[in-house]
């Protein structure tokens, strides 16, 4: 019996609901369907244990053909099983299963909720490009709102920032006072103790090199930037990427030259965003080459799927800086937001988690 959660079932949605409507539909960066911004599908890849399956559209038939077999199913049926199977999903909890769909999974060969994937990309489309009037194969990162809020940068202990703090020499008492602060907000509140004693966070490094180098790849400043961000995230009240991106915008910590009104912040955040949903991880060496080279499908709480394409560079970027918020992940498991002491100097880590909203 397979068995899944809501953004598990939400792939085998979107292969359905796809074939159903035949065509790939853009979003604009509030969630809304680009109703005259779409993409033919010609064929979908579907990547299983035993082999590459093909899904190509013909008329009102799909032709199903991998493992030496080939046969077709009506693109109606599929429509049926994808609104029976967005009701389930819509009424589920936790980890189920879904006799029904599993039963017409089979019978079209999909053996995994999930498909086979080293990379980014859950599904790859083939579409007919009305631009260049050619046929192209993408592939698409599935991000689902039927179930909880997914990442878009999973946290880890790649994923800290560490500080210098200055002008503050901590006693072991005061050290451990600070540190043993165990408030629902203890990062906030530890982190105001500091500063309330005059302590003043200075970024000094990541804690992993390899991700370090990966954001001076997008730019030279990426990782002062984004340490920025972070700990206006952690002193404030804001999250949402767009209000820590004004926030910073305001204050202009790295002293860009503001007397035209350049977007600097703004547009550095977005292509790292970008890079991220792409293929960007932090624990291996990034060379800006794109796992998802078509870019994102949307499965929105209504069942509609939109497409994020990297074509339409700005819709995408928009989507990402418009969706997108910090999240305080599991100080415990990831070691961060402790004072401590080295050779002499006073440290504390901050951590980057990034979540859709």
């Amino acid at each position: 019996m397979i068995t899944g959660n809501k953004g598990e079932w939400s792939e085998i949605y979107a292969l359905f609901k796809l074939i159903g409507d035949q065509k790939l539909i853009a979003g604009d960066a509030d969630l809304n369907m680009v109703e005259n911004l779409f993409y033919p599908i010609i064929k979908i890849i579907r990547t299983e244990t035993g082999g590459n399956y093909q899904y190509k559209l013909t008329g009102d038939l799909v032709l199903i053909s991998g493992d030496n077999e080939e046969f077709r199913i009506s693109i109606h049926t599929f429509s049926e099983q994808a609104a029976k199977l967005l009701n389930v999903i819509k009424g589920s909890k936790g980890s189920f299963s879904i006799p029904e769909t599993e039963a017409f999974m089979k019978s079209v060969r999909c053996g995994t909720i999930k498909a086979k994937s080293t990379s980014k990309t859950d599904i790859r489309i083939v579409v007919h490009d009305q631009q260049i009037n050619q046929s192209v194969e993408l592939g698409f990162s599935i991000k689902s709102q039927l179930g909880g809020d997914s990442t878009l940068l999973n946290a880890g202990k790649t994923t800290n920032f560490i500080y210098q703090i200055n002008h503050f020499k901590p006693s072991p008492e005061e050290i451990n006072t600070i540190n043993g602060i165990d408030t629902p907000n203890k990062i906030k509140d530890r982190i105001d103790a500091i500063s309330k004693n005059g302590g003043i966070f200075s970024y000094t490094n990541l804690e992993n090199s390899v991700f370090e180098n990966n954001l001076v790849l997008i730019d030279s400043l990426m990782p002062v930037l984004l340490s920025e961000l972070i700990k206006t995230f952690y002193m404030t009240k804001f999250s949402s990427i767009i209000d820590l991106t004004e926030s910073i915008t305001n204050s202009n910590p790295l002293n860009y030259d503001n007397q035209f009104s350049h977007t600097f912040y703004e547009y550095k955040i977005k292509r790292l965003l970008t890079d991220i949903a792409l293929g960007m991880t932090p624990s291996k060496v990034w060379s800006g080459i794109y796992d998802a080279t078509g870019g994102y499908l949307i499965v929105k709480e209504n069942g509609d799927v939109l497409c994020y394409h990297i074509y339409n560079r700005n819709h995408f970027e928009d989507y990402l800086f418009n969706n997108t918020k910090l999240e305080t992940a599991s100080s415990t498991r990831h070691e961060f937001g402790n004072l401590y002491e080295k050779n002499g100097q006073f440290y504390f880590k901050l951590n980057l988690q990034i979540r859709f909203k």
